[in-house]
This record gives structure tokens, C-alpha cells and sequence, in this order.
């Protein structure tokens, strides 16, 4: 990451409320978007101070805040995809997990029996795979932010051919929902094809 990029993200991270920040790049790897996500009650708020910082370092850029306790869908396919929207999070007693997702119409099931914060991540992907997107990560990691429950869920996802980890962050009431909600986020506006089989774009 180059000196500017760290210090604009060292000051978006310095607003009051912001848990994670994002970017989106172009072909030449200038900063297309900023995606800040934020517990903070007044987004209005942070997107207006957030928009006046990245005019001093990318006055082109695109600033996107999302609310942690509202990330329920990721946009599939870049700037101007479909929504695959999180229509249930559960996780039964014996900790096996299941995913419901609606992308164009179109409702997938995942299902993953390793307790509500993996199942929830492993779900979440298996469903996606389900509409039929070709998912090129593998859950790193899962874990929320402090050791306590009810406190952000983080998820990191490694990629499989050698490009960036995905980071994604959501909270809710319960971990099987958070997990699955961070992992949307994490997949959030990442250019992805469907099979001709499977999701229609």
C-alpha cells in the first residue's frame, strides 16, 4: 500500500464509529470507491466528513458507508450487479448451519455443520456456489472483534489464485447472522461471473 493510501485510511479509521475501510481499484490501481463500514447512529454524518477527506487525496473516488447492523446484501458482478440478499441465518442445536440467499429472483440454500460462527461463513459461500458463482476464496478466518458475543463479527476470506484477502464486518443478535452478513460484506462488489447454468446477471 502506498504512503498516501495509508494515511487516508488512517484517517477515515480515525472517525468516530468506523470499524473497517475498504478500497476499490481500476485497472491502473488508482482508488475508484471507499467503502467505510460503521456502527455510528449518524451515517449521515460520517459519509459527509468521509466524502471531504477523500477529496484531498482521490477527489474522483466514490464514498460508500455501510451500517454494520444492516449489511443483509452483497452487489455480485462490480459496480452495477445484482443483489444476493440474506433471506435467513440459522443454526440448529447440534450446531449445523443453514443459509438462504435470494439472487434475480432466485433462492439458494447452504448448509455447513461447524457451529454458528464457521457454518455461518461456510454456508454463505456454499450457497452463492449454489446460484452459481465461481467463488475463488476459502474462509481464513472468523472471529468478532472482542472476545464477546453480540460484538462485530469479522471475516476473512484467501483467495485461492494468489490476489488480496477479503475482509467483511457486520453485527447482529446473533453469531450464525453476523457470519453470514460479514461475509457478504467481504464479497461486496467484487467483479464475479455466473455459470451460464446458474445465476443470471
Amino acid at each position: 500500500m502506498l504512503r498516501i493510501e495509508e494515511d487516508f485510511e488512517l484517517e477515515l479509521r480515525s472517525l468516530p464509529g468506523v470499524l473497517n475501510v475498504g478500497f476499490e481499484r481500476d485497472e491502473d490501481g488508482g482508488v475508484t470507491t471507499v467503502t467505510l463500514v460503521t456502527n455510528a447512529p449518524n451515517r449521515d454524518e460520517i459519509t459527509t466528513v468521509a466524502q471531504q477527506i477523500s477529496a484531498l487525496y482521490y477527489p474522483e473516488a466514490r464514498v460508500v458507508v455501510d451500517d454494520v447492523n444492516r449489511l443483509t446484501e452483497a452487489t455480485l458482478g462490480g459496480r452495477g450487479g445484482a443483489r444476493a440478499a440474506l433471506v435467513r441465518a440459522e443454526c440448529d442445536a447440534e450446531g449445523v448451519c443453514e443459509v438462504v440467499l435470494n439472487y434475480a429472483g432466485r433462492l439458494a440454500t447452504g448448509r455447513a455443520p461447524s457451529g454458528p460462527l464457521i457454518g455461518g461463513v461456510e454456508a454463505t459461500l456454499a450457497a452463492l456456489r449454489q446460484l452459481g458463482f465461481d467463488i475463488p476464496f476459502s474462509l481464513l478466518s472468523v472471529s468478532h472483534m472482542i472476545a464477546v458475543r453480540n460484538w462485530p463479527v469479522v471475516v476473512v476470506l484467501r483467495s485461492t489464485q494468489g490476489g488480496s484477502d477479503r475482509f467483511g464486518i457486520a453485527q447482529s443478535d446473533n453469531d450464525v447472522l453476523a457470519a453470514a452478513r460479514a461475509s457478504l460484506s467481504a464479497l461486496n462488489r467484487l467483479p464475479m461471473t455466473a455459470r451460464a447454468n446458474g445465476a443470471s446477471s
